[in-house]
């Protein structure tokens, strides 16, 4: 009959439990980003846009764009310098343009990811940067609206 030795039973468990546990913790992403608080936040009704923002500060009319996944809030421009210029409207130094959505002809604030906005971070492409700053399920891509068309990230 072969004897059990119970310390190295506990030590094989100690090592394994170790390394399983820094193997997990290594796994994703350490500081995802809370997504975006005012332009392009999730949204069902226009109300739950910019709630860091006094009523009748934005230079625009604020909407929640429904033919965007899960809503989008943002509002409405007529050049880049309209978007972030209400104080509280937009966080950290990401940038927003003014660009046409789709086929509509309005004219809407959208977070950025122009080649020029992302090229001083760590990100190595445009989606990257928006996944990163704006949360996972966003991507980079135009907004469709003709000639006028701009590198926005969006869900």
């Amino acid at each position: 009959m072969k004897a059990t030795h119970p310390g190295r039973s506990l030590q094989a468990l100690g090592l394994f439990l170790l390394l399983g546990s820094a193997w997990l913790s290594a796994c994703g992403n350490d500081d995802p980003s809370p997504g975006p608080v005012n332009t392009g936040r999730p949204c069902d009704a226009v109300e739950a846009c910019y709630p860091n923002v006094a009523e009748g500060e934005l230079l625009g009319e604020a909407e929640c764009l429904d033919r965007v996944e899960g809503g989008y809030c943002t509002h409405h421009c007529t050049q880049d310098a309209d978007c972030c210029a209400a104080k509280g409207e937009c966080e950290g130094s990401h940038p927003e343009v003014c660009g046409p959505f789709e086929s509509t002809g309005e004219m809407y604030c959208f977070l950025s990811c122009e080649g020029e906005d992302f090229a001083g971070t760590d990100a190595t492409d445009s989606d990257v940067y928006c996944q990163t700053y704006a949360g996972p399920a966003f991507h980079c891509r135009s907004t469709g609206g003709g000639s006028e068309n701009r590198k926005v990230c969006v869900p």
